[in-house]
């Protein structure tokens, strides 16, 4: 890996730690506490200082509890914000279980598969995701404007005001 290329990682790391940490609405001090380590040592982690290391990667997620393998990720994906956008569903933790009971339940076999049926697979996988994603967004969309018109709305007098009559 050359220089260029630590350097990125390195400004995604520190990004990613950052949004998480806000996200998170917690304090440098709260985390270096969690996980062990001097404030001005997790600063420097934080900013993304030196090479990276799994094992404070690992803490840093357990402190915040989010996805220490969507933090590494995001460092192959140059996108500090998937680390934050999976740091709840535990997306990649889920990917890393998944693919290691698979790897268990295949064995040698798994070296047998071509390219193209893996990304077959994995395309259409992630393509379902995507769409069960839009059709909770719209499921609840349909329920909510289903039930808006029964809520109780303020009635408008000539000031703007509420009249205090409640429409139905």
């Amino acid at each position: 890996m050359d220089r260029a290329e630590r350097q990125s990682q390195s400004e995604t790391l520190s990004a990613a730690l950052r949004l998480i940490r806000t996200h998170r609405r917690m304090k440098t001090t709260e985390i270096a506490q969690a996980m062990g380590m001097a404030l001005r040592s997790y600063e420097h982690f934080e900013s993304g200082g030196g090479r990276v290391n799994l094992e404070r990667i690992h803490r840093f997620a357990e402190a915040t509890d989010c996805d220490a393998y969507a933090i590494l990720a995001a460092l192959a994906l140059g996108s500090p914000e998937f680390a934050l956008r999976t740091a709840d569903n535990k997306l990649m933790t889920i990917l890393m279980v998944a693919l290691q009971e698979f790897d268990a339940e295949v064995g040698d076999v798994l070296g047998e598969l071509d390219a193209r049926t893996i990304i077959n697979t994995f395309t259409k996988a992630l393509k379902d995701l995507a769409l069960q994603s839009v059709r909770r967004d719209s499921a609840a969309n349909a329920w909510l404007q289903q039930r808006l018109g029964k809520l109780v709305a303020p009635g408008n007098g000539e000031d703007g005001e509420s009249s205090g009559n409640p429409t139905p």
